[in-house]
């Protein structure tokens, strides 16, 4: 019999929240795709070599890893934004009570 849960694409929300988000930039236009695949399979390859993914969680950080350093290179994306937005979900979740959805600010409007 086959267990669904290995045939998951995602096992976890993060995973598939980062994905969609890839999408959408791409849709979007901040990027060409074949860019992107080219950055994220170096990046692949680099870890794999180092024995760094192991399991899909550290596949989806590679892939977190990259598109923040790809958007960056790509100057749509400021290093200093990035901790800005981890220190603001950071507050937002850490104040939001057990079982409520967490609101971040938009950190354009101060």
């Amino acid at each position: 019999m086959i267990n669904n849960d290995e045939y998951r694409p995602f096992h976890e929300p993060w995973h598939a929240q980062i994905f969609a988000l890839t999408i959408h930039l791409n849709e979007q236009g901040h990027f060409e795709w074949k860019d992107w695949s080219q950055a994220f399979s170096e990046a692949l390859s680099l870890e794999s070599s180092n024995g760094a993914i192991v399991k899909d969680e550290d596949y989806y950080l590679v892939w977190l890893k990259t598109i923040e350093e790809f958007l960056a290179q790509n100057g749509k994306l400021k290093s200093d934004e990035i901790t800005s937005y981890f220190d603001a979900w950071s507050a937002a979740f850490l104040s939001t009570p057990h079982g409520q959805p967490v609101k971040l600010k938009n950190l354009s409007s101060g």
